[in-house]
């Protein structure tokens, strides 16, 4: 027995020895730290971490610490910075005290710690107590994301966020909503088609080297060409053998999974970028959006105009409203129903391409699951603004945009996608018919 002790004494010795000169080893390796000075935008493969120190002003050291590493940035004059990382997860955030101006003192020592997802701005509330120029006047000098727990810069950037993401949003639901008026079909294949026009944007701009804008048109066109076959080969001769809704419905869902897959099977799983450039930043007044993003949500605008004017103005435009409204009617009035309704699915394929550029320019990035992760979002947007009505479609997109980007101030990751659909139950208890729907007697 007494072996049996020593034996075991002499093994914790050598582990406790092994132990103690493995430490200053260990605690010799730190983890260098990167200083950033560049704003950060985030991107599917960035995601940013940012506050406003505005009791301390410009020249404070603010560093970061989680699984992408150690990194740090300076405060601007306005007490504004940002760190961004290209790994998730929870990182701690700390001040160097020394850096703080006289007058100015951190409320806590603690680090506030945060979870990082890609792709999206968290922001970092820091206390402050004091001003800079040493007033010593606490109240005064509380640091404005930490008075009341809000920060009106990021309220100011979320917002600029989803007015973008609504924008995009909005060029293919319009299009869905065409296509559900006309034909009474839930295209669920209409997220592959944003799908699509984000992956040719890749092929010809990035692959084949074409210029952005040329490219861009070429995959527009392409996309248009293929919502005309589409109708040519399969939605009119299903027409014609009078399908029910359901079974129509069944078959975009399959269509939707074949192109998934077929996307996957030439593209990879990988998210691709049609651009390789890092995107270039423009800072206007609190918010800070990339050029790709201004010139992306400019094209919407314009394009957006252009469909509202042609179901105004043109006799076209009228037609489709008809055909929309009661396609017997308008069929009756010597409407040709089946020319309207391949005129939309060309014209809702071209729509939907355009998005998926844009949106790929946006996001910095397109993979082969792209159109069905925004699938919930368009038919929100759909719903929201009433079914069947294109006008409905462009601000139920534009409530969707803003509504996800702003609950992303408070709620984490991917979960601000989930108020999309809450935001719609909640406006269909109260009005069933959307916003600008009609109501239908039933029976």
């Amino acid at each position: 027995m007494a072996l049996i002790w020593a034996f075991c004494a002499a093994a914790l010795a050598m582990l406790l020895g092994a132990t103690l000169s493995a430490g200053p080893a260990f605690a010799a390796t730190t983890a260098p730290v990167t200083t950033q000075t560049e704003v950060c935008t985030p991107s599917p493969t960035t995601g940013c971490l940012n506050g406003t120190l505005a009791a301390a002003g410009g020249g404070v050291t603010v560093t970061a610490t989680g699984p992408g590493g150690t990194a740090s940035a300076t405060t601007d004059d306005s007490g504004k910075w940002s760190i961004g990382f290209s790994e998730p997860g929870d990182y701690s955030v700390s001040v160097d005290p020394e850096t703080l101006p006289d007058g100015v003192t951190l409320r806590s020592t603690d680090p506030s710690v945060r979870t990082l997802n890609l792709g999206s701005q968290t922001a970092v509330l820091i206390g402050l107590n004091g001003s800079a120029g040493g007033s010593g006047d606490a109240a005064a000098g509380t640091d404005t994301a930490s008075a009341g727990g809000f920060d009106w810069g990021r309220l100011a950037q979320q917002a600029a966020s989803g007015l973008r993401l609504g924008l995009l949003l909005a060029l293919a639901a319009v299009g869905l909503s065409l296509i559900y008026g006309t034909t009474g079909i839930s295209n669920f294949a209409h997220g592959e088609l944003v799908t699509l026009g984000g992956l040719l944007a890749y092929l010809f701009a990035n692959v084949l080297g074409l210029n952005i804008f040329v490219a861009g048109i070429i995959v527009v066109a392409i996309c248009a060409a293929f919502g005309y076959f589409q109708d040519v080969g399969i939605w009119r001769p299903l027409r014609k053998r009078r399908l029910s809704l359901t079974q129509l419905m069944i078959v975009t869902i399959g269509m939707s999974l074949a192109l998934q897959y077929t996307f996957q099977f030439f593209i990879g799983a990988s998210t691709v970028r049609i651009i390789t450039a890092n995107p270039v930043p423009v800072r206007l007044g609190p918010v800070s959006l990339s050029v790709d993003s201004l010139v992306s949500m400019g094209i919407s605008v314009v394009v957006l105009i252009g469909v509202g004017l042609f179901l105004l103005k043109t006799r076209v435009g009228r037609a489709t409203r008809a055909v929309s409204d009661n396609p017997a009617l308008a069929a009756a009035s010597g409407i040709n129903v089946d020319g309207v309704v391949r005129l939309i699915w060309t014209t809702a394929a071209a729509l939907a391409g355009l998005s998926g550029i844009l949106l790929g320019l946006v996001l910095n990035g397109v993979n082969w699951m792209t159109g069905m992760q925004l699938l919930l979002l368009l038919f929100s947007a759909v719903t929201l603004g009433g079914l069947g009505t294109a006008f409905g479609a462009l601000f139920g997109a534009l409530i969707i945009g803003m509504t996800v980007e702003l609950t992303n101030i408070w709620l984490p990751g991917d979960f601000k996608y989930a108020t999309a659909l809450v935001l719609l139950i909640l406006l269909l208890l109260v009005r069933p018919q959307g916003l600008f729907g009609r109501k239908e007697r039933v029976g």
